[in-house]
């Protein structure tokens, strides 16, 4: 693995473990963390009573560039890897959802729920 790159997984890592953390502030029990599937992996799986939330998390060195961290082709692939866990983590009376939580230094978290209404 090149420089870079551990850089890049090791904020990524870091960025996850903030989210993680904000979310359990809020009162979100965090059900699992970098949960792999064949089609990707989901960063975060957290609940509150009646809802569980599947996070992506993006981290971005400046502010201005959480703008453009995410789009519709990530979130659908983070979607597909939903489909093949979320009976692990939903129960019955459940709603479910995608969010996305931006990050950069200096910022507080930007948490949007919903973001993927296919």
């Amino acid at each position: 693995m090149t420089l870079d790159r551990q850089t890049a997984e090791r904020r990524g890592r870091d960025a996850e473990a903030q989210a993680a953390q904000y979310l359990a502030l809020q009162g979100w029990e965090i059900l699992a963390e970098r949960r792999k599937t064949r089609l990707g992996e989901i960063d975060l799986i957290a609940r509150k009573p009646g809802i569980v939330a599947f996070v992506e998390v993006k981290w971005r060195a400046r502010s201005a560039d959480l703008a453009t961290a995410i789009d519709e082709h990530r979130l659908g692939r983070v979607a597909a890897a939903v489909e093949m866990v979320a009976h692990e983590y939903v129960e019955a009376k459940d709603d479910l959802r995608i969010d996305v939580i931006l990050l950069a230094p200096g910022r507080r978290p930007h948490h949007i729920e919903n973001a993927w209404m296919p």
